[in-house]
């Protein structure tokens, strides 16, 4: 058996054997009460030494295939020759390469795709809270929240209008890694100021919602759902309009084509068209080669959270939207670029304006011009023909 051989199979063995007896500690620990075995990261270790392994073992496994053992005595007969000892490592080297490029994508989806609480020992991003309320700004409100099991809730703020009687409801959906403390209470401001009702609210792992992971879009649209259908059992008053920044604005059009929900106006500000597009970019961006690796992160955070990733494309939920719709973008937005916002724009089947800011990025509106996103909102309010079913 050759040293390299040898040295496979015993890190194959290790590999293991180190699965195992961390699994084991943490049993352990855990029933000492010394520490929260459900708070450590056991999924993505697993999956981890467990590659390891069988990538080692198949390397051993394949290289004893290729030096098979031949009898000097037959030498001068016609025998099958081995095959040269660098096809041999340029096999291993793939295999491997293989392996870590699904491991190391897999462990990446993991840590876009779920958050933790500060101190964990846990993969994620660390969850966002609110650090403002409506009263840091002077607005009354009351905290609700939104039931969706025994075990799982979506926060929300409500704040009453400035006028003396309503005008409409509007629901406020933040961006991916957003709160409402953070990316809604600007927009809520001119919402209330305007006579609206405005709810705002926290999606499934940010804020004081419940949960752990996010999904950009795709779970994210079931709290869009239950949001609506929470607000309607309260009787607020109509129209009921949904608000979407960034994220939020692909979980309304999601909401809309895969739910069949019908809410009186919508309003999209920086969108994006594909998701899959959308993490290409942002790799390109961070000088990460995007080919293969963004296709591996959408299909390995599709096996962790049981969706499909590469149909989750916001151009094209845009179909089967017939109310009136308000897109709003800005032009230096480095993640979409205009031409993708109008052809998602042209997508929208009911009436539709739309306002892009020659000096905006992917940030909103109303924190760089202000006034043309008070202006613009108010004008698209005094276009809807609302009119309540008797």
């Amino acid at each position: 058996m050759s040293a390299s051989r040898k040295l496979l199979i015993i890190a194959s063995c290790l590999a293991l054997i180190l699965l195992f007896a961390t699994l084991l500690t943490l049993l352990i620990l855990h029933r000492l009460g010394v520490i929260n075995a459900w708070l450590f990261p056991v999924k993505p270790f697993s999956i981890v030494l467990v590659s390891i392994s069988l990538s080692c073992g198949i390397l051993a496994w394949s290289s004893r295939r290729a030096t098979p053992k031949r009898n000097p005595s037959i030498q001068g007969q016609n025998s099958k020759p081995a095959r040269p000892r660098w096809q041999n490592r340029l096999g291993a080297v793939l295999v491997l390469g293989v392996i870590l490029l699904n491991v190391s994508t897999y462990l990446l989806a993991y840590q876009m795709t779920h958050v933790r609480v500060s101190g964990e020992p846990e993969l994620g991003m660390l969850k966002p809270s609110n650090s403002q309320t409506p009263s840091d700004r002077g607005l009354a409100y009351t905290t609700h929240r939104i039931p969706i099991s025994q075990t799982a809730w979506l926060e929300a703020w409500l704040i009453p209008p400035n006028l003396p009687n309503s005008k409409g409801t509007v629901l406020l959906f933040p961006g991916n890694l957003g709160t409402k403390g953070s990316q809604l209470l600007g927009p809520a401001e001119t919402f209330s100021s305007l006579g609206y009702d405005s709810v705002l609210i926290d999606f499934q792992g940010v804020g004081g919602s419940s949960g752990n992971t996010i999904t950009v879009g795709i779970k994210e649209a079931e709290d869009v759902v239950t949001s609506l259908e929470y607000v309607q059992s309260l009787n607020l008053p109509s129209p009921l309009i949904l608000y979407g920044i960034s994220m939020g604005t692909a979980a309304i059009l999601r909401a809309i084509s895969k739910y069949d929900i019908q809410p009186d106006a919508i309003i999209l500000e920086l969108p994006f068209s594909h998701l899959l597009n959308a993490i290409k970019v942002r790799f390109n961006y961070h000088k990460i080669p995007s080919f293969l690796i963004a296709e591996l992160v959408v299909f390995w955070a599709g096996v962790q959270q049981g969706i499909n990733g590469f149909t989750h494309n916001p151009i094209e939920f845009a179909k089967d939207v017939k109310c009136p719709a308000l897109v709003i973008h800005g032009e230096q937005d480095k993640w979409t670029t205009v031409e993708e916002i109008q052809d998602l724009y042209e997508n929208l089947q009911g009436p539709k304006q739309i306002v892009i800011s020659p000096e905006a990025g992917h940030n909103s509106l109303i924190g760089v011009n202000r006034n043309l996103w008070n202006s613009s909102i108010n004008q698209f309010f005094d276009s809807l023909d609302y009119r309540p079913e008797s």
